[in-house]
């Protein structure tokens, strides 16, 4: 399916603001201050309690720092960890603070948003260590922020998605408290960059097979492209791991790399919801506004995580009985 009208104005708007990377634009720094110097929109107008910005302290890890957004609902709440998009490289929790709140707002659920560092200045597992600092920080102070620990989920976009997918990978391995939910929303899953998607998209949809290189080597510098922190898909052992909500657009070179791993959790046993929007490209979840189908992935992620939620609860309330 092409791109309409409307969806292509948005890829042509979004490209030419976006920096060429891998090309004339090959240091992170320039990039991010070409991204800083583009304006953002204004925070959206959603009802929030409280949003505070915290320092995440983990007895043997670095200090990470996170912003909290506590809806306005009463709690014990579920909880989000969210690790935003940028390849590993761009962006922050100033760059996806407006889809924080649409996130906290519409799942009335309290979002950790994770501001994790980035490469090439700290490079692979740095970012790891601190999506894992961040996950064990939320369930050992889950009484204290209004969270119940029985429905805390991971969740993110893009290099995000990776994070959020590791996070659960590490978590099941380390014996943490289980998650009730993964949410990965066009996530970055294989270093490999081999699939048809990547041929397919390579250009012409915003995100580029070019730029997945860049990031990639800003990011691994070395590290094993097939270690399963790497890329997930790589993991021969996906079993017990949280049910997946998994968001891919046709029009992307990282589809393939969704479309792959939810097959893959399905196949061992995991409950998976794959979210495949015809005629979309990377980045489109956030653009509600301007996409009418933006709104649909919206509205329809929010469901299915607030499904995953009650049957958290559900199970939590009979393992008590």
């Amino acid at each position: 399916m092409a791109l309409d009208r409307v969806a292509q104005a948005v890829v042509d708007a979004m490209s030419a603001q976006f920096p060429d990377l891998g090309g004339q634009v090959t240091d992170a720094p320039t990039a991010r201050a070409m991204l800083d110097a583009v304006e953002r929109p204004p925070a959206p107008d959603v009802a929030l309690r409280a949003v505070e910005d915290r320092k995440v302290d983990v007895a043997g890890a670095t200090p990470v720092p996170v912003r909290v957004y506590w809806p306005d609902r009463d709690g014990p709440l579920p909880a989000i960890v969210f690790f935003h998009g940028g390849g590993f490289v761009l962006s922050s929790v100033d760059g996806h603070d407006a889809f924080a709140r649409k996130l906290a707002a519409g799942t009335d659920a309290i979002v950790v948003s994770v501001d994790y560092r980035l490469a090439p200045e700290h490079r692979y597992p740095a970012a790891v260590e601190d999506a894992m600092t961040a996950v064990t920080w939320v369930i050992e102070n889950a009484e204290k922020l209004g969270i119940d620990a029985t429905r805390v989920a991971v969740a993110g976009d893009s290099a995000g998605g990776n994070l959020a997918a590791v996070a659960c990978l590490i978590g099941r391995d380390r014996s943490l408290p289980p998650l009730a939910a993964q949410v990965l929303i066009y996530p970055v899953l294989d270093a490999r960059q081999g699939s048809e998607s990547y041929r397919s998209n390579a250009t012409g949809y915003f995100l580029t097979a070019a730029h997945m290189r860049w990031f990639w080597e800003q990011y691994l510098d070395g590290a094993d492209p097939d270690h399963p922190h790497v890329s997930p898909v790589r993991q021969v052992d996906l079993s017990s791991l949280p049910p997946a909500i998994v968001v891919v657009g046709e029009h992307d070179v990282l589809a393939d790399d969704g479309r792959s791993y939810a097959a893959l959790l399905s196949e061992a046993g995991v409950s998976v919801e794959l979210f495949d929007y015809p005629g979309m490209f990377h980045g489109f979840f956030g653009l509600v506004e301007q996409l009418p189908t933006a709104k649909q992935a919206n509205d329809d992620v929010f469901f299915a995580l607030e499904q995953l939620f009650s049957t958290a609860t559900a199970v939590s309330q009979g393992d008590s009985a």
